[in-house]
């Protein structure tokens, strides 16, 4: 899935229409991918080309050198092949997967400055695409008052125009539910002004 820059207008576009009516401030954040690089794609493939030269003398009549050319050759495409992201992340159990995401998350929400907002009543829209994980961050001000069950229309929202592939309808259609949210508990005031970026950043 991919954001187009006229995707990023109406993204841009639809938080600006949000935060109209409240004093809280929403930040959407894109990942391609949580998880970080590991050492497993290499030990597997390593694995594999050690194992790889025992089949073939028990099983083949091939030359020595032969038989360690096609242990490099192995080794070198199972790189390649392991460390490919979508790989990488299927190669993780999905609860490793999933906290992965959330750790990246919650550091997004530091990172994009919601946490240092005045009132605390900043909201992170979170996605990992390789890790099929979406993930509403609140602030303080705003978890005290508003419950994180009351983000999840948003959530079921994003993920539904995700698996249709419409990932900005999604993100458009949170930010329009978030922002009813937000109006309902911190409506705009005359003091009210804009303290972030109205944009998806991707990562």
């Amino acid at each position: 899935m991919t954001i187009s820059a006229e995707d990023r207008k109406r993204i841009s576009s639809a938080i600006r229409a949000a935060e109209a009516k409240t004093s809280g401030e929403i930040v959407c954040v894109l990942a391609e991918s949580s998880v970080t690089a590991t050492a497993l794609p290499v030990f597997l493939a390593a694995v594999a080309a050690l194992v790889l030269p025992w089949l073939l003398v028990s099983l083949t009549a091939m030359p020595v050198y032969r038989i360690l050319s096609l242990q490099v050759v192995s080794f070198a495409i199972l790189i390649g092949i392991l460390c490919l992201p979508s790989v990488r992340v299927l190669l993780m159990p999905r609860r490793a997967r999933r906290a992965a995401a959330h750790r990246v998350a919650m550091e997004q929400f530091r990172s994009r400055g919601l946490a240092s907002i005045s009132g605390q009543t900043g909201v992170l829209i979170f996605v990992s695409l390789a890790e099929r994980y979406v993930r509403i961050v609140a602030g303080d001000g705003i978890s005290a008052r508003v419950p994180q069950s009351q983000w999840q229309a948003a959530v079921d929202a994003l993920v539904a125009h995700m698996r249709a592939g419409r990932i900005a309808d999604g993100f458009v259609a949170a930010i329009e539910l978030c922002g009813n949210e937000l109006a309902k508990n911190f409506p705009r005031t005359e003091t009210s002004c804009d303290e972030l970026p109205d944009r998806i950043h991707l990562i």
